[in-house]
């Protein structure tokens, strides 16, 4: 028996999340099986068990390889900017991530539109919905908070001007990345 260092450990893990990005983009989440993503991967269907319990974690796994640097970098911005700037980086780091990095765009295409959320799935579902619950939180937090330094009222309620810039935002992103399918 091979023993493996942790290096090669998470090149595998790595090399499992490419593959599966690759063909999860090409086949669609549902008609890809774990055994297309082992083969592609050149591993084995034991290695992704080792790594992940399911499909449904492994995608997880791939949507966070995208979204953690993300909010990572949102979050270290905020001790400086005002709320309505707040506000800005927010929109701007989904944005431009999306418009210049390739992973990021191939899997918000795959979270939009290659997953059926049923059976296994339904954990991914889940965690979009708590995605979308606390965005529109923080969204509703930050024109509050951005009203309030200006000291202004806004002509809607700051949940209503939440739910419209989600719509805006994912409306530009989803045309968008159907604009630019591979």
């Amino acid at each position: 028996m091979v023993r493996r260092t942790k290096a090669d450990a998470e090149l595998t893990r790595h090399r499992l999340l490419d593959a599966a990005e690759c063909l999860f983009l090409a086949k669609g989440v549902s008609s890809t099986s774990l055994s297309d993503i082992a083969t592609a991967a050149g591993a084995t269907r034991g290695a992704i068990y080792w790594h992940f319990r399911d499909k449904a974690d492994l995608l997880n796994a791939m949507l966070d390889r995208v979204t953690l640097p993300m909010e990572r970098s949102i979050s270290e911005t905020q001790a400086t900017e005002t709320p309505l700037q707040r506000l800005r980086t927010l929109v701007l780091t989904a944005l431009l991530r999306t418009a210049t990095d390739e992973q990021a765009r191939r899997v918000f295409q795959i979270a939009s539109h290659q997953v059926e959320f049923n059976g296994e799935m339904l954990a991914v579902r889940e965690r979009k919905l708590r995605w979308r619950d606390d965005y529109l939180k923080y969204l509703t937090q930050g024109f509050d908070a951005a009203a309030t330094d200006a000291g202004i009222r806004l002509p809607v309620d700051a949940r209503t001007a939440a739910l419209g810039m989600k719509a805006i935002l994912g409306g530009l992103l989803d045309s968008w990345l159907l604009d630019t399918k591979d």
